[in-house]
């Protein structure tokens, strides 16, 4: 027995459908603006959304990916970070990742070679290395690239 009505209840998923076709949400977020709504009520409207794919966190992990590689040169750690200030399950992050593991490596040393040539006139070669390694790229996506284009 739910403690709601059917009104409540469509009248707060027109709210939260709203809320999620302005821009995609992760459900996490939807919980976070809505927290004050009723939890029965809400993990049904989550719920429903879910089923018509309204929300759909692997999806929005796989469009944020994309956008991030393509607008940005971030780490795979940084990805990490921005996805999980979304507020998207750590398990769901990692097993996207694993799954695509070698284009974002690509992609990672992709970033490591722009930033490398763009940081180079100005400092030396451990500045830029260290300020790589704080931006959380790996060591050896790092090497390769010195490897590759450097030397």
């Amino acid at each position: 027995m739910n403690n709601y009505s059917i009104e409540q209840y469509d009248d707060m998923k027109t709210k939260v459908l709203k809320y999620v076709l302005y821009k995609k949400r992760t459900e996490a977020e939807v919980k976070r603006k809505f927290s004050n709504v009723d939890d029965t009520l809400l993990d049904d409207i989550i719920n429903y959304l879910k089923e018509e794919k309204y929300i759909d966190d692997l999806n929005y992990i796989k469009k944020a990916i994309n956008e991030f590689i393509n607008i940005n040169t971030l780490s795979i750690k940084e990805i990490k970070y921005k996805l999980q200030s979304k507020g998207l399950d750590y398990n769901l992050i990692e097993k996207y990742i694993d799954d695509n593991i070698a284009e974002l490596l690509e992609y990672e040393k992709k970033c490591v070679r722009k930033i490398y040539f763009k940081k180079i006139d100005k400092s030396d070669d451990n500045d830029v290395i260290n300020f790589l390694l704080k931006k959380g790229y790996k060591m050896d996506n790092i090497k390769a690239v010195l490897e590759e284009d450097v030397k």
